[in-house]
């Protein structure tokens, strides 16, 4: 008796739901692709019980041939690919033809369709038996509707496998966020049993995807994030990257798109670490919303079922250009730029938009109160800057030359406070700006807090910086520039280091030997699973050799590069930058405080220190009076 056997079809659909279909968010991917690539403009989605009861999804685009409606529901059928030529340059989202066959197989599914052409709609129902599917008319306008009930009632096991109601909305909800983050041109529109939670409008300008990334991420994100637009290589890449000072605790808002369709690939991910490697505080995780788009025969997307994996042609290229870009991008961000995100409209314009209600003198407060006996009238406090006849009052508009003449003032009595018994080597006093025009973005420095923090006054408000986390940046950075002047010094090993490998590592070596010897590392095979390691940088003469040979073959092998030198020497340059740099309770000058302030502004990364704490942080004089209830 033969052992070996066909198996039916609704056997091997149900076998192929297992990998397309583990709970309703796959349903609605599925779905909603197959929309897309109908050239969907709108897309309606309907959810009850978080997907398992029912499923709606409605869009307008080009519907389906009523011939072609039987064959829809069956496997391996598509309209997207033909031949193998088209398969090796996927331009769709769906390409397999096995989502609607396997998820038909285990719930109760009816598609309607109706092309432009069409003089009426038509309709076919499955219920997961032997794909026996009946058609009948119906009405419906030009498009495509899916209706999907009772998910997995035909296979009791895998539905005590599906979550609480809550959980798998959840899942349904990243997913359509996912989805109307990679088509700003579609409309979408998402109901959970009965009640409204996304409405998103067609998005075509800058500032209407702002507002769509906004209201499906945060509002915050957008205020702290980089924008991304550039070109190298036939390779584009465009999209937000958060500021340092915006990460998470976990990796839950990171959506990086290639071609249009979302992807969580390692080489990705390891680029954008790389970028954020001297930034981010330890045990946090940026935020980023990228698009990469290159041509679609160098990317295989048939790499994995769910079409989550991708595999590049040329892996290395494309860590490359994302790692580079990203680092320069973030390396660019002054505090300028960030003063500026935390007002987008001019300094008049934010003033004037805050409440009017009139305060303090204005609404005839203090009217009444004489002055205090150690400030009378005519004479200043000791130590005290000249009035610069400058008054700020809440709801009212505060004029740039107003400013610099309250920061001409603060100059003026730091001259007077020089002092030059400084022990640690600080840049000298610059001349500073008078003009308003050339106020700085951090301001002139008001004074020292416990000898740890500089207060200063700038356009927005008060500025506080932490000066030895922004020294040891500054410091940080200037020593990696006179490292990289000087190129990667090498030293023969006294004992050259012979490494048991294996095969595939040895041959590893002998591929990347090039790379090697430019990070100042001399590896040489000298047995078909041992290789010699006889030369390494100086900056790294007490590491653990074999350690950091091994790592960084594994890396050149998964990655085509490596970074474990250059992590080394950042750790050991950061040592030094932290022990060479201003202590705490070092009593500053009000010059030696406006040089530092003046040296972050010109220095990349500035906004953190090398460990990723935060080094400065801006509190505006609408903040200021909130806490203070002026103005109420």
């Amino acid at each position: 008796m033969s052992q070996i056997h066909l198996l039916s079809p609704r056997l091997a659909n149900q076998i192929a739901a297992g990998e397309v279909v583990e709970r309703p968010a796959n349903i609605v991917k599925e779905l909603v692709e197959n929309a897309l690539d109908a050239g969907a403009s709108r897309i309606d989605i309907d959810a009850d019980q978080g997907g398992v009861k029912l499923l709606r999804i409605r869009d307008n685009g080009g519907g389906i041939e009523k011939e072609d409606l039987p064959l829809a529901l069956s496997r391996h059928a598509t309209s997207k690919i033909t031949t193998l030529d088209d398969l090796e340059a996927v331009g769709s989202l769906g390409f397999r033809g096995e989502a609607l066959a396997s998820i038909s197989s285990v719930t109760r599914l009816t598609l309607t369709s109706k092309t432009e052409q069409a003089p009426e709609a038509w309709s076919v129902h499955v219920e997961g038996r032997d794909m026996e599917a009946s058609i009948s008319p119906a009405a419906h306008p030009t498009g495509t509707t899916v209706e999907v009930r009772d998910l997995f009632f035909n296979t009791p096991a895998r539905r005590k496998f599906l979550r609480t109601e809550k959980t798998e909305f959840s899942h349904l909800e990243e997913y359509v966020k996912r989805l109307a983050l990679s088509r700003y041109d579609v409309g979408f529109s998402l109901r959970h049993n009965g009640r409204v939670i996304h409405q998103l409008r067609p998005a075509e300008r800058g500032l209407e995807k702002e507002k769509r990334v906004a209201s499906l991420l945060n509002a915050d994100f957008i205020d702290s994030a980089v924008h991304i637009e550039t070109e190298a290589a036939g390779l584009s890449l465009q999209g937000w990257v958060g500021l340092p000072t915006f990460s998470r605790s976990q990796a839950d808002m990171q959506y990086f798109f290639v071609n249009g369709r979302v992807v969580r690939d390692k080489l990705v991910v390891h680029a954008i670490k790389q970028a954020y490697r001297d930034v981010l505080y330890h045990g946090r995780h940026p935020a980023f919303v990228l698009y990469l788009t290159l041509d679609p025969k160098l990317v295989d997307v048939n790499v994995h079922p769910t079409k989550h994996e991708v595999r590049f042609r040329d892996g290395r290229l494309v860590h490359d250009f994302l790692f580079r870009t990203l680092h320069r991008a973030l390396g660019d961000v002054r505090p300028d730029d960030r003063v500026a995100g935390s007002a987008p409209g001019s300094l008049d314009q934010g003033l004037t938009q805050q409440s009017a209600t009139a305060s303090g003198v204005q609404a005839g407060e203090f009217v009444q109160q004489e002055r205090l006996d150690w400030q009378s009238a005519g004479t200043p406090a000791p130590g005290s800057a000249p009035a610069p006849g400058f008054s700020y009052q809440p709801g009212a508009a505060v004029s740039r030359e107003a400013v610099a003449e309250q920061m001409s003032a603060y100059r003026q009595m730091g001259e007077a406070d020089a002092m030059p018994d400084g022990s640690v080597s600080l840049p000298s006093a610059q001349i500073l700006p008078e003009s308003a025009q050339d106020i700085p973005p951090l301001g002139y420095a008001v004074a020292q807090l416990h000898g740890i923090y500089i207060l200063a006054q700038n356009e927005l408000g008060m500025v506080i910086v932490d000066m030895h986390a922004a020294h040891e940046r500054i410091t940080y950075e200037r020593l990696k520039i006179a490292v990289d002047q000087q190129g990667v010094q090498s030293q023969p090993l006294l004992v050259p280091v012979t490494l048991a490998v294996s095969e595939r590592e040895a041959d590893a070596a002998e591929e990347f030997s090039e790379e090697f010897r430019r990070l100042g590392v001399d590896v040489a095979r000298v047995a078909p699973e041992s290789i010699v390691v006889r030369q390494i940088p100086v900056l790294l003469q007490q590491a653990e050799v074999p350690r950091l040979v091994t790592d960084m073959l594994g890396d050149l092998m998964e990655h085509g590069t490596s970074d474990r030198i250059m992590a080394h020497r950042n750790e050991l340059l950061s040592t030094m930058a932290c022990h060479g740099s201003v202590r705490a309770n070092r009593r500053l000058t009000v010059p030696e405080m406006n040089a530092l302030l003046r040296d972050m502004e010109e220095t990349e990364r500035s906004g953190q220190c090398n460990h990723g704490r935060p080094t400065w942080t801006q509190l505006t004089m609408s903040e200021l009076d909130k806490l203070f209830l002026r103005g109420r």
